[in-house]
Protein backbone atom coordinates (compact mmCIF):
# COMPACT_ATOMS: atom_id res chain seq x y z
CA UNK A 1 0.00 0.00 0.00
CA UNK A 2 1.40 3.42 -0.94
CA UNK A 3 1.66 6.31 1.49
CA UNK A 4 -1.23 8.23 -0.10
CA UNK A 5 -3.65 5.33 0.35
CA UNK A 6 -2.36 4.61 3.86
CA UNK A 7 -3.05 8.25 4.81
CA UNK A 8 -6.55 8.10 3.35
CA UNK A 9 -7.31 4.87 5.21
CA UNK A 10 -5.98 6.31 8.48
CA UNK A 11 -8.18 9.42 8.15
CA UNK A 12 -11.23 7.71 6.64
CA UNK A 13 -13.60 8.38 9.54
CA UNK A 14 -12.55 12.02 9.80
CA UNK A 15 -13.03 12.49 6.06
CA UNK A 16 -16.55 11.05 6.30
CA UNK A 17 -17.37 13.25 9.30
CA UNK A 18 -16.17 16.36 7.46
CA UNK A 19 -18.29 15.45 4.44
CA UNK A 20 -21.28 14.98 6.73
CA UNK A 21 -20.61 18.38 8.27
CA UNK A 22 -20.71 20.02 4.85
CA UNK A 23 -23.95 18.20 3.98
CA UNK A 24 -25.62 19.08 7.28
CA UNK A 25 -25.38 22.78 6.51
CA UNK A 26 -28.37 23.74 4.33
CA UNK A 27 -27.35 25.98 1.44
CA UNK A 28 -30.44 26.31 -0.75
CA UNK A 29 -29.81 29.00 -3.34
CA UNK A 30 -33.42 29.11 -4.57
CA UNK A 31 -34.62 29.86 -1.05
CA UNK A 32 -31.56 31.89 0.06
CA UNK A 33 -31.09 29.57 3.04
CA UNK A 34 -27.68 29.11 4.66
CA UNK A 35 -25.62 30.55 1.82
CA UNK A 36 -23.27 32.74 3.84
CA UNK A 37 -22.75 30.01 6.43
CA UNK A 38 -21.84 27.47 3.76
CA UNK A 39 -19.45 29.86 2.02
CA UNK A 40 -17.68 30.33 5.35
CA UNK A 41 -17.32 26.56 5.77
CA UNK A 42 -15.74 26.25 2.32
CA UNK A 43 -13.39 29.16 3.02
CA UNK A 44 -12.30 27.66 6.35
CA UNK A 45 -11.63 24.27 4.78
CA UNK A 46 -9.53 25.79 1.99
CA UNK A 47 -7.51 27.74 4.53
CA UNK A 48 -6.96 24.60 6.61
CA UNK A 49 -5.59 23.02 3.45
CA UNK A 50 -3.02 25.80 3.24
CA UNK A 51 -4.59 27.56 0.29
CA UNK A 52 -4.48 31.33 -0.10
CA UNK A 53 -8.26 31.63 0.02
CA UNK A 54 -10.78 34.40 0.29
CA UNK A 55 -14.43 35.19 -0.24
CA UNK A 56 -15.04 37.36 -3.29
CA UNK A 57 -18.29 39.29 -3.16
CA UNK A 58 -20.40 39.67 -6.29
CA UNK A 59 -22.97 42.47 -6.16
CA UNK A 60 -26.47 41.05 -5.85
CA UNK A 61 -25.33 37.43 -5.69
CA UNK A 62 -23.99 34.75 -3.41
CA UNK A 63 -20.26 35.08 -2.70
CA UNK A 64 -17.67 33.07 -4.61
CA UNK A 65 -14.99 31.29 -2.57
CA UNK A 66 -11.64 31.44 -4.33
CA UNK A 67 -8.40 29.76 -3.35
CA UNK A 68 -4.94 29.06 -4.79
CA UNK A 69 -2.48 26.39 -3.78
CA UNK A 70 0.61 24.80 -5.31
CA UNK A 71 3.01 25.86 -8.02
CA UNK A 72 4.20 24.56 -11.36
CA UNK A 73 4.18 25.08 -15.10
CA UNK A 74 0.52 24.12 -15.43
CA UNK A 75 -2.53 25.65 -13.77
CA UNK A 76 -5.67 23.64 -13.07
CA UNK A 77 -8.98 25.26 -12.17
CA UNK A 78 -11.20 23.15 -9.96
CA UNK A 79 -14.78 24.36 -10.24
CA UNK A 80 -17.47 23.37 -7.74
CA UNK A 81 -20.54 24.90 -6.13
CA UNK A 82 -21.68 24.94 -2.52
CA UNK A 83 -25.38 25.53 -3.17
CA UNK A 84 -27.93 22.72 -3.40
CA UNK A 85 -31.41 22.13 -4.77
CA UNK A 86 -34.46 22.53 -2.50
CA UNK A 87 -35.10 19.23 -0.67
CA UNK A 88 -38.88 19.12 -1.23
CA UNK A 89 -40.93 16.93 -1.23
CA UNK A 90 -39.72 16.17 2.27
CA UNK A 91 -42.11 13.27 2.83
CA UNK A 92 -40.32 11.21 0.17
CA UNK A 93 -37.00 11.18 2.03
CA UNK A 94 -36.22 8.09 4.10
CA UNK A 95 -34.11 10.24 6.43
CA UNK A 96 -34.06 14.04 6.83
CA UNK A 97 -32.38 15.66 3.80
CA UNK A 98 -29.74 17.44 5.89
CA UNK A 99 -29.10 14.63 8.37
CA UNK A 100 -26.32 13.12 6.21
CA UNK A 101 -27.34 9.65 7.31
CA UNK A 102 -25.27 6.61 6.34
CA UNK A 103 -27.04 3.40 5.33
CA UNK A 104 -25.72 0.38 3.46
CA UNK A 105 -22.48 2.08 2.52
CA UNK A 106 -24.17 5.21 1.16
CA UNK A 107 -24.36 8.75 2.49
CA UNK A 108 -27.80 10.32 1.99
CA UNK A 109 -28.16 14.11 1.91
CA UNK A 110 -29.40 16.88 -0.29
CA UNK A 111 -26.38 18.06 -2.28
CA UNK A 112 -24.03 15.18 -1.50
CA UNK A 113 -23.89 14.09 -5.15
CA UNK A 114 -24.49 17.56 -6.54
CA UNK A 115 -22.02 18.90 -5.52
CA UNK A 116 -20.66 18.75 -1.97
CA UNK A 117 -19.33 15.22 -2.32
CA UNK A 118 -17.16 16.15 -5.29
CA UNK A 119 -16.02 19.36 -3.63
CA UNK A 120 -14.93 17.65 -0.42
CA UNK A 121 -13.41 14.71 -2.33
CA UNK A 122 -11.11 17.12 -4.12
CA UNK A 123 -10.16 18.91 -0.91
CA UNK A 124 -9.39 15.62 0.84
CA UNK A 125 -7.37 14.40 -2.13
CA UNK A 126 -5.20 17.52 -2.09
CA UNK A 127 -4.74 17.19 1.67
CA UNK A 128 -3.60 13.59 1.32
CA UNK A 129 -1.31 14.51 -1.59
CA UNK A 130 0.41 17.27 0.39
CA UNK A 131 0.77 15.05 3.44
CA UNK A 132 2.34 12.10 1.64
CA UNK A 133 3.74 13.18 -1.72
CA UNK A 134 5.07 16.66 -1.02
CA UNK A 135 4.39 19.89 -2.85
CA UNK A 136 1.83 19.92 -5.64
CA UNK A 137 3.41 19.73 -9.11
CA UNK A 138 1.02 22.34 -10.50
CA UNK A 139 -1.01 25.31 -9.37
CA UNK A 140 -4.64 24.69 -8.45
CA UNK A 141 -7.19 27.49 -8.44
CA UNK A 142 -10.44 26.63 -6.66
CA UNK A 143 -13.55 28.47 -7.83
CA UNK A 144 -16.54 27.54 -5.66
CA UNK A 145 -19.73 29.46 -6.35
CA UNK A 146 -23.12 29.52 -4.65
CA UNK A 147 -25.62 29.92 -7.49
CA UNK A 148 -25.15 26.94 -9.80
CA UNK A 149 -28.55 25.49 -8.93
CA UNK A 150 -30.29 28.72 -9.94
CA UNK A 151 -28.43 29.23 -13.20
CA UNK A 152 -25.14 30.74 -11.98
CA UNK A 153 -26.75 34.14 -12.34
CA UNK A 154 -23.69 36.13 -11.30
CA UNK A 155 -20.79 33.90 -12.39
CA UNK A 156 -20.26 35.81 -15.64
CA UNK A 157 -20.04 38.98 -13.56
CA UNK A 158 -17.50 37.31 -11.27
CA UNK A 159 -15.36 36.27 -14.24
CA UNK A 160 -15.57 39.73 -15.82
CA UNK A 161 -14.48 41.37 -12.56
CA UNK A 162 -11.76 38.81 -11.77
CA UNK A 163 -10.61 37.78 -15.23
CA UNK A 164 -6.94 38.01 -14.27
CA UNK A 165 -7.42 35.25 -11.69
CA UNK A 166 -8.84 32.81 -14.24
CA UNK A 167 -7.34 33.62 -17.64
CA UNK A 168 -4.34 31.61 -18.70
CA UNK A 169 -5.27 28.40 -16.87
CA UNK A 170 -4.44 25.24 -18.81
CA UNK A 171 -7.52 23.21 -17.95
CA UNK A 172 -10.50 22.87 -15.64
CA UNK A 173 -11.87 19.96 -13.65
CA UNK A 174 -15.63 20.51 -13.72
CA UNK A 175 -18.01 19.80 -10.89
CA UNK A 176 -19.94 16.63 -11.75
CA UNK A 177 -19.37 13.00 -12.64
CA UNK A 178 -20.58 9.48 -12.02
CA UNK A 179 -20.43 5.79 -12.89
CA UNK A 180 -22.95 4.54 -15.43
CA UNK A 181 -25.28 1.55 -15.10
CA UNK A 182 -22.40 -0.78 -15.98
CA UNK A 183 -20.11 0.84 -13.36
CA UNK A 184 -17.94 2.57 -15.95
CA UNK A 185 -16.59 6.04 -15.05
CA UNK A 186 -18.10 8.78 -17.21
CA UNK A 187 -16.07 11.82 -18.32
CA UNK A 188 -17.87 14.72 -19.97
CA UNK A 189 -16.36 17.49 -22.10
CA UNK A 190 -19.20 19.97 -22.45
CA UNK A 191 -22.70 21.07 -21.51
CA UNK A 192 -25.87 22.09 -23.24
CA UNK A 193 -27.05 25.64 -22.81
CA UNK A 194 -30.28 26.43 -20.99
CA UNK A 195 -32.91 29.09 -20.67
CA UNK A 196 -35.72 28.88 -18.08
CA UNK A 197 -38.96 30.80 -18.45
CA UNK A 198 -42.41 31.03 -16.90
CA UNK A 199 -45.57 31.44 -18.95
CA UNK A 200 -48.34 33.25 -17.07
CA UNK A 201 -52.00 33.42 -18.13
CA UNK A 202 -54.32 35.81 -16.31
CA UNK A 203 -58.11 35.91 -16.09
CA UNK A 204 -60.58 37.65 -13.80
CA UNK A 205 -59.43 39.89 -10.97
CA UNK A 206 -59.97 37.01 -8.52
CA UNK A 207 -60.90 33.33 -8.42
CA UNK A 208 -64.56 32.79 -9.26
CA UNK A 209 -67.21 30.12 -8.74
CA UNK A 210 -66.74 27.58 -11.55
CA UNK A 211 -70.29 28.25 -12.71
CA UNK A 212 -68.96 31.51 -14.13
CA UNK A 213 -66.83 29.52 -16.59
CA UNK A 214 -69.75 29.65 -19.03
CA UNK A 215 -69.04 33.33 -19.67
CA UNK A 216 -65.62 34.12 -18.12
CA UNK A 217 -62.41 32.96 -19.72
CA UNK A 218 -60.32 30.32 -17.93
CA UNK A 219 -56.58 31.12 -17.85
CA UNK A 220 -55.79 27.45 -17.21
CA UNK A 221 -57.32 26.50 -20.58
CA UNK A 222 -55.67 29.51 -22.16
CA UNK A 223 -52.30 28.32 -20.93
CA UNK A 224 -52.91 24.74 -22.07
CA UNK A 225 -53.82 25.91 -25.57
CA UNK A 226 -50.68 28.06 -25.73
CA UNK A 227 -48.48 25.21 -24.53
CA UNK A 228 -49.96 22.89 -27.14
CA UNK A 229 -48.48 25.08 -29.89
CA UNK A 230 -44.89 24.52 -28.67
CA UNK A 231 -44.50 20.77 -29.35
CA UNK A 232 -46.31 18.02 -31.21
CA UNK A 233 -47.02 14.42 -30.23
CA UNK A 234 -43.79 13.30 -31.92
CA UNK A 235 -41.75 15.55 -29.60
CA UNK A 236 -40.91 18.03 -32.34
CA UNK A 237 -40.44 21.61 -31.20
CA UNK A 238 -42.83 23.77 -33.25
CA UNK A 239 -41.71 27.28 -32.29
CA UNK A 240 -41.41 29.36 -35.46
CA UNK A 241 -37.84 29.49 -36.86
CA UNK A 242 -36.50 27.57 -33.84
CA UNK A 243 -35.15 24.57 -35.70
CA UNK A 244 -33.57 26.66 -38.44
CA UNK A 245 -31.05 27.86 -35.84
CA UNK A 246 -30.10 24.37 -34.65
CA UNK A 247 -26.64 23.42 -35.89
CA UNK A 248 -26.48 19.82 -37.04
CA UNK A 249 -23.70 17.72 -35.44
CA UNK A 250 -20.51 17.37 -37.46
CA UNK A 251 -19.18 14.03 -38.68
CA UNK A 252 -16.58 14.11 -35.90
CA UNK A 253 -19.27 14.74 -33.30
CA UNK A 254 -21.31 11.80 -34.61
CA UNK A 255 -18.21 9.61 -34.53
CA UNK A 256 -17.82 10.48 -30.84
CA UNK A 257 -21.29 9.04 -30.19
CA UNK A 258 -20.33 5.72 -31.75
CA UNK A 259 -17.74 5.19 -29.04
CA UNK A 260 -20.30 5.54 -26.20
CA UNK A 261 -21.47 2.18 -24.81
CA UNK A 262 -25.00 3.19 -23.79
CA UNK A 263 -26.85 0.27 -22.17
CA UNK A 264 -30.42 1.13 -23.17
CA UNK A 265 -32.14 -1.74 -21.37
CA UNK A 266 -30.42 -1.04 -18.06
CA UNK A 267 -31.15 2.68 -18.33
CA UNK A 268 -34.84 2.01 -19.01
CA UNK A 269 -34.97 -0.34 -16.05
CA UNK A 270 -33.23 2.25 -13.85
CA UNK A 271 -35.76 4.93 -14.89
CA UNK A 272 -38.74 2.59 -14.71
CA UNK A 273 -39.85 3.28 -18.29
CA UNK A 274 -40.88 0.94 -21.10
CA UNK A 275 -39.35 2.91 -23.97
CA UNK A 276 -37.55 6.09 -24.86
CA UNK A 277 -39.28 8.93 -26.73
CA UNK A 278 -40.44 7.83 -30.18
CA UNK A 279 -39.04 4.35 -29.42
CA UNK A 280 -35.60 5.64 -30.35
CA UNK A 281 -32.60 3.38 -30.04
CA UNK A 282 -28.94 3.23 -31.02
CA UNK A 283 -27.16 6.21 -32.54
CA UNK A 284 -30.41 8.12 -33.08
CA UNK A 285 -31.14 7.92 -29.35
CA UNK A 286 -27.74 9.30 -28.35
CA UNK A 287 -27.98 12.01 -31.02
CA UNK A 288 -31.27 13.21 -29.57
CA UNK A 289 -29.98 13.02 -25.99
CA UNK A 290 -26.77 14.97 -26.55
CA UNK A 291 -27.09 16.99 -29.76
CA UNK A 292 -30.73 18.06 -29.97
CA UNK A 293 -32.53 20.82 -28.04
CA UNK A 294 -35.42 20.26 -25.64
CA UNK A 295 -38.53 22.12 -24.54
CA UNK A 296 -39.68 20.73 -21.18
CA UNK A 297 -42.64 21.61 -18.99
CA UNK A 298 -41.05 21.47 -15.55
CA UNK A 299 -44.16 22.45 -13.60
CA UNK A 300 -47.79 23.53 -13.97
CA UNK A 301 -50.02 25.38 -11.53
CA UNK A 302 -53.57 26.66 -11.62
CA UNK A 303 -56.52 26.88 -9.24
CA UNK A 304 -57.02 24.27 -6.54
CA UNK A 305 -54.74 21.22 -6.53
CA UNK A 306 -55.29 20.05 -2.96
CA UNK A 307 -57.19 17.02 -1.71
CA UNK A 308 -60.84 16.64 -2.62
CA UNK A 309 -62.79 18.95 -4.90
CA UNK A 310 -63.18 22.69 -5.08
CA UNK A 311 -65.30 24.09 -7.90
CA UNK A 312 -63.28 27.13 -8.78
CA UNK A 313 -62.50 29.14 -11.90
CA UNK A 314 -58.88 30.21 -11.33
CA UNK A 315 -57.79 33.73 -12.16
CA UNK A 316 -54.17 32.76 -12.82
CA UNK A 317 -52.29 29.83 -14.33
CA UNK A 318 -48.60 29.42 -15.02
CA UNK A 319 -46.08 26.93 -16.32
CA UNK A 320 -42.35 26.64 -15.74
CA UNK A 321 -40.45 25.62 -18.89
CA UNK A 322 -36.80 24.96 -19.63
CA UNK A 323 -35.11 24.76 -23.01
CA UNK A 324 -31.83 22.85 -23.29
CA UNK A 325 -29.78 24.44 -26.04
CA UNK A 326 -27.32 23.25 -28.67
CA UNK A 327 -24.89 25.23 -30.85
CA UNK A 328 -26.34 28.34 -32.54
CA UNK A 329 -29.21 28.58 -30.03
CA UNK A 330 -28.65 31.22 -27.37
CA UNK A 331 -30.91 32.03 -24.38
CA UNK A 332 -31.84 35.47 -25.72
CA UNK A 333 -32.66 34.11 -29.17
CA UNK A 334 -34.94 31.41 -27.78
CA UNK A 335 -36.90 33.88 -25.64
CA UNK A 336 -37.32 36.19 -28.63
CA UNK A 337 -38.54 33.34 -30.87
CA UNK A 338 -40.94 32.12 -28.17
CA UNK A 339 -42.55 35.53 -27.70
CA UNK A 340 -43.00 36.03 -31.45
CA UNK A 341 -44.39 32.53 -31.87
CA UNK A 342 -47.05 33.07 -29.19
CA UNK A 343 -47.97 36.53 -30.49
CA UNK A 344 -48.52 35.24 -34.05
CA UNK A 345 -51.06 32.75 -32.69
CA UNK A 346 -53.00 35.29 -30.69
CA UNK A 347 -51.37 34.48 -27.37
CA UNK A 348 -49.73 37.86 -26.87
CA UNK A 349 -51.63 38.06 -23.58
CA UNK A 350 -49.49 35.22 -22.23
CA UNK A 351 -46.75 36.77 -20.12
CA UNK A 352 -43.29 35.34 -20.79
CA UNK A 353 -41.13 35.84 -17.73
CA UNK A 354 -37.41 35.08 -17.87
CA UNK A 355 -36.55 33.64 -14.45
CA UNK A 356 -32.81 33.20 -15.06
CA UNK A 357 -30.29 34.76 -17.42
CA UNK A 358 -29.62 31.42 -19.09
CA UNK A 359 -26.39 29.64 -19.96
CA UNK A 360 -24.56 29.21 -23.25
CA UNK A 361 -23.50 25.95 -24.91
CA UNK A 362 -19.95 24.82 -24.09
CA UNK A 363 -17.75 22.17 -25.71
CA UNK A 364 -14.10 21.22 -25.13
CA UNK A 365 -11.82 19.34 -27.55
CA UNK A 366 -11.78 15.63 -26.80
CA UNK A 367 -8.00 15.57 -27.22
CA UNK A 368 -7.25 18.48 -24.86
CA UNK A 369 -4.46 17.72 -22.33
CA UNK A 370 -6.88 17.90 -19.38
CA UNK A 371 -9.17 15.38 -21.10
CA UNK A 372 -6.30 13.02 -21.90
CA UNK A 373 -5.04 13.27 -18.31
CA UNK A 374 -8.51 12.45 -16.97
CA UNK A 375 -8.80 9.45 -19.29
CA UNK A 376 -5.42 8.10 -18.16
CA UNK A 377 -6.25 8.74 -14.50
CA UNK A 378 -9.59 6.93 -14.82
CA UNK A 379 -7.94 3.94 -16.48
CA UNK A 380 -5.37 3.73 -13.68
CA UNK A 381 -7.88 3.95 -10.83
CA UNK A 382 -11.00 2.17 -12.07
CA UNK A 383 -9.38 -0.53 -14.25
CA UNK A 384 -12.11 0.13 -16.79
CA UNK A 385 -12.18 2.16 -19.96
CA UNK A 386 -13.95 5.45 -19.17
CA UNK A 387 -16.94 6.52 -21.23
CA UNK A 388 -16.31 9.89 -22.92
CA UNK A 389 -19.32 12.10 -23.52
CA UNK A 390 -18.63 15.09 -25.80
CA UNK A 391 -21.36 16.94 -23.91
CA UNK A 392 -23.82 16.21 -21.17
CA UNK A 393 -27.58 16.42 -21.58
CA UNK A 394 -27.65 18.94 -18.73
CA UNK A 395 -26.30 22.46 -18.40
CA UNK A 396 -23.92 24.55 -16.35
CA UNK A 397 -21.85 27.75 -16.44
CA UNK A 398 -18.92 26.16 -18.25
CA UNK A 399 -18.81 28.71 -21.06
CA UNK A 400 -18.20 31.90 -19.02
CA UNK A 401 -15.62 30.28 -16.76
CA UNK A 402 -13.81 28.16 -19.35
CA UNK A 403 -14.50 28.22 -23.08
CA UNK A 404 -14.83 31.97 -23.49
CA UNK A 405 -11.30 32.18 -22.04
CA UNK A 406 -9.96 29.32 -24.13
CA UNK A 407 -9.76 26.92 -21.17
CA UNK A 408 -10.76 23.29 -21.92
CA UNK A 409 -12.72 21.44 -19.25
CA UNK A 410 -13.55 17.88 -18.29
CA UNK A 411 -16.16 16.76 -15.80
CA UNK A 412 -15.60 13.81 -13.45
CA UNK A 413 -16.85 12.91 -10.01
CA UNK A 414 -17.81 10.39 -7.34
CA UNK A 415 -21.49 9.91 -8.12
CA UNK A 416 -23.13 6.77 -9.48
CA UNK A 417 -26.13 5.99 -11.64
CA UNK A 418 -28.34 5.74 -8.55
CA UNK A 419 -27.26 9.01 -6.92
CA UNK A 420 -30.69 10.62 -7.44
CA UNK A 421 -29.42 14.13 -7.96
CA UNK A 422 -32.17 16.76 -7.52
CA UNK A 423 -34.49 14.03 -6.16
CA UNK A 424 -35.38 12.69 -2.71
CA UNK A 425 -32.81 10.35 -1.16
CA UNK A 426 -29.88 11.87 -3.04
CA UNK A 427 -26.79 9.85 -2.20
CA UNK A 428 -23.26 8.73 -3.01
CA UNK A 429 -21.58 5.42 -2.27
CA UNK A 430 -18.68 5.88 0.12
CA UNK A 431 -16.58 3.38 -1.82
CA UNK A 432 -16.91 5.64 -4.88
CA UNK A 433 -15.95 8.64 -2.77
CA UNK A 434 -12.66 7.08 -1.70
CA UNK A 435 -11.93 5.87 -5.23
CA UNK A 436 -12.47 9.47 -6.25
CA UNK A 437 -9.61 10.59 -4.02
CA UNK A 438 -7.23 8.30 -5.90
CA UNK A 439 -8.56 9.62 -9.21
CA UNK A 440 -7.76 13.21 -8.18
CA UNK A 441 -4.23 12.20 -7.17
CA UNK A 442 -3.67 10.54 -10.55
CA UNK A 443 -5.20 13.50 -12.40
CA UNK A 444 -2.90 15.97 -10.66
CA UNK A 445 0.23 14.02 -11.56
CA UNK A 446 -0.77 13.20 -15.12
CA UNK A 447 -1.95 16.71 -15.96
CA UNK A 448 1.19 18.24 -14.47
CA UNK A 449 3.34 15.97 -16.63
CA UNK A 450 1.29 16.24 -19.84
Amino acid sequence: MDNFQAYVDAHRERFIAELQDFCRQPSIAAQKVGMREMATKVLTRLQQLGAAARVIEVAGGAPVVYGEIGDGARTLIIYDHYDVQPPEPLELWDSPPFAAAIREGKLFARGVADNKGNLMCRLHAVEAYLATMGALPLKIKFVVEGEEEIGSVHLSQFVAENRALIAGADGCLWEAGYKDVNERPVLTCGVKGIVYVELHAHGAARDLHSGSAAIVGNPAWRLVWALATLKDADDRILIDDFNSHVRAPTDAEMDALKAIPFDEEKVKAEYGIRAFVNNLTGLALLKKLLYEPTCTICGLYAGYIGEGSKTVLPNHAFAKIDFRLVPNLSPNLVVELLKKHLARRGFDDIEVKLTETGEEVARSPLDAPIVRAAIDAARAVYSKEPVIYPTMAGSGPMYPLCQQLGIPAVSAGCGWHGSRGHAPNENIRLADYFEGLRFIRELIDRFAQS
